[in-house]
């Protein structure tokens, strides 16, 4: 029977092919489900539009890739053939972030054209991606990539508008910025953003824009028009370079080409993608980015393992009673491993200033790393270890032999801040020594994972976002910020918030403190972040003397997982609020946070398998709309019948653990 499906489909797009005797080549592609539909044209330059249930989404967009001296994709060519393919298979994820398994559900159109190109575009249940497949025999020059992204009646855009820095072009970005609404026509020529971008319709369905897939290639930024379009830009290739030569040292390109990229004549480039979400719920758990990227280079994954780590460097490791001076030194990292080991975390990190930022061999006189290495290893917990972009690509080889006989299998890089052709080149050869040597890798500093964690899944996360440094100097990073990156940022991937301030203010009483520093919102607010946001490897940044004063709190806390068999989000909105569900083995933890509004829910369990469960329930205490570290533990039984209300208080959440009660007399 899906055979006979699938040759009515032929037929259908063979039909539209021959509908059009004034514009012949025009392409027909739609969605497993039907609800998503692509019409793709060759009428001077290849141009596309969707629609969505029957309703325009997208004006015509546009495609093209301009080499130096060849033809261009636009010029003079038309489609030759075409072919259709449908694909329902199942994706096993080696790191789970949200879940074990994907279904990977798409149409694909494949598009052969008298130049020597191919389009490939695939409709997917919650969106559609296409890419530019080049077939040239020799290497080329690429001038430029077209990509137009058309929207009809002018919507709004969450568009994280990229500030230039001082003595660098606009293309050095740590890629942490904030995402204000903008409306399309109103964002000027002038004005830059990273991808993804969420585009607001006045009538849903809302629209991410991102890419995936990308390697040997620049990342895809996304440029105002002051019109009802965005294009894609990218930096052009770095001919020059100029180390800063600073504390934080970092490679500035101080000239660079009339072209974008130089690679093989027969590839695939990136995808450009639209991620399209009829309700905001679906946002933060669409898949796409993930399933359009290669699999993994690697089989033996079996080394690498989700859990969560401490970081001393935002608190300035700031402790307190203790009997030995903190400081970056033998005495305080042995403290930071007796608080994980306690807490059930996995690892440590030690921060910037382990070693000289320019050489990972001239260690800090105050600390002796075989000491260290061997009392994690007799307490069952690993070491990470940060270093410097710049310092870790001149030293690569020999420092991850050195880590390796510390025994660390997991490392920070930071300070990268670009993403032309060879900066992306780093991420690629970096993560791929790291496998050589069974060593995970994040990257700060740095874009979104755009799949790249599925093809190198020791990349377990990354930065890429404004996350809980920013308290140290400012208050950008507000509840609303927290509440858009579940449908921004996190479309393209993991991210690094590192989350756990258990300092915690309200609007009126946050103020940027360094060595202690608060958070705006809740202390259950922080805490929710551990479930809401996707990153295999979550990263504590409170101070564990004040933990090690709140081991309730905190056991709760080192309990979470992060790595998930399945993730559920019932309820959501921009900027407002979200509730996630997610499973591990046979328990569930909800993570809910709202922004500055006070909410009140009713959660049901309605998911849950039947028999019952103990919830252990971490909510707003009841005067943390005064006092924001006030907050209550309790626990009650409930099955999937089970209604509880849920009150957030202002900047609020709450955290769920779900622990399933076997009985051994069951079946």
């Amino acid at each position: 029977m899906k055979h006979i499906e699938h040759l009515v489909y032929i037929l259908f797009i063979f039909c539209s092919l021959s509908a059009y005797p004034a514009a012949k080549d025009t392409l027909s592609l739609q969605s497993p489900n039907g609800n998503i539909r692509v019409k793709i044209w060759m009428k001077g330059v290849l141009s596309y539009s969707v629609v969505y249930r029957n309703k325009a989404i997208t004006g015509t967009s546009k495609i093209d890739l301009i080499p130096l001296n060849r033809k261009s994709l636009s010029e003079q060519n038309k489609i030759t053939s075409f072919r259709i393919n449908t694909v329902n298979s199942q994706i096993i994820v080696p790191v789970p972030e949200r879940r074990k398994r994907m279904t990977n559900n798409y149409n694909e159109l494949t598009i052969e054209f008298k130049q020597p190109y191919k389009v490939i575009f695939r409709a997917y249940n919650e969106g559609v991606a296409y890419r530019i497949t080049t077939l040239f025999k020799d290497s080329i020059y690429i001038k430029n990539e077209v990509a137009k992204f058309s929207f009809i009646n002018n919507p709004s855009v969450y568009y994280p508008l990229i500030h230039k820095k001082k003595n660098a072009d606009i293309f050095h970005t740590s890629f942490e910025e904030s995402y204000p609404l903008l409306k399309m026509n109103q964002i000027p020529d002038t004005a830059i953003a990273y991808s993804p971008v969420l585009v607001v319709p006045l009538e849903n369905p809302k629209i991410g824009i991102t890419e995936s897939d990308l390697f040997d290639y620049p990342g895809m930024f996304i440029k105002g028009t002051g019109q009802d379009f965005m294009e894609g830009i990218f930096a052009s290739y770095p001919l020059k370079e100029l180390s800063t030569h600073e504390f934080y040292s970092q490679k500035l390109v101080t000239k660079r080409a009339d072209y974008i990229a130089h690679i093989a004549g027969t590839r695939n480039l990136p995808w450009r993608v639209l991620l399209i979400a009829a309700e905001d719920k679906e946002l933060p758990v669409n898949d796409i980015v993930y399933k359009l990227a290669e699999p993994s280079r690697f089989k033996d994954v079996s080394w690498i393992h989700s859990g969560k780590c401490t970081d001393e460097w935002i608190i300035n490791v700031n402790l307190f009673n203790v009997p030995f001076k903190t400081g970056i030194n033998t005495a305080t990292y042995k403290y930071y491993i007796d608080f994980a080991k306690r807490f059930g975390f996995d690892r440590i990190m030690m921060d910037a200033g382990w070693s000289d930022n320019n050489d990972l061999f001239k260690i800090n006189p105050e600390i002796n790393m075989d000491t260290l290495a061997a009392y994690a290893k007799s307490q069952h917990i690993k070491l990470s270890m940060w270093t410097l972009a710049e310092t870790l690509d001149r030293q690569l080889e020999g420092a991850l032999n050195q880590f390796n006989k510390w025994g660390v299998d997991f490392i920070m890089t930071d300070f990268i801040d670009r993403d032309d052709q060879k900066a992306v080149d780093f991420y690629e050869r970096t993560a791929k020594a790291c496998a050589e040597h069974k060593i995970m890798i994040m990257y700060h500093g740095a874009y979104a994972p755009k799949g790249f964690n599925r093809t190198y899944p020791n990349a377990v996360t990354r930065e890429g976002v404004m996350g809980s440094e920013y308290n140290i100097w400012s208050s950008k990073v507000s509840p609303q910020h927290d509440l858009i990156l579940p449908f921004t940022r996190m479309l393209a991937g993991a991210f690094d918030y590192e989350p756990g301030f258990l300092n915690n203010a309200t609007k009126a009483s946050f103020r940027n403190i360094e060595g202690a520093p608060m958070s705006f919102g809740t202390r259950c607010h922080q805490l929710a972040m551990f479930v809401v946001y996707d990153s295999p490897i979550q990263i504590f940044s409170g101070n564990p003397s004040q933990g090690n004063n709140e081991p309730d709190f905190m056991n709760l806390l080192g309990s979470i997982p992060t790595g998930w068999d399945e993730t559920i989000v019932s309820d959501a909105k921009v900027g407002e609020y979200i509730i996630t569900e997610r499973k591990k083995n046979n328990n569930w933890f909800i993570g809910g946070l709202t922004d500055w509004v006070a909410r009140d829910f009713q959660l049901k369990f309605d998911f849950l398998d039947d028999g019952n469960y103990i919830a252990t329930i971490c909510k707003d205490g009841i005067n943390a709309d005064k006092y924001a570290a006030d907050y209550s533990i309790t626990t009650v039984e409930v099955t999937k019948q089970s209604i509880i209300p849920i009150h957030m208080a202002p900047g609020g959440g709450f955290l769920l653990k779900l622990k399933k009660v076997i009985n051994i007399f069951d079946p």
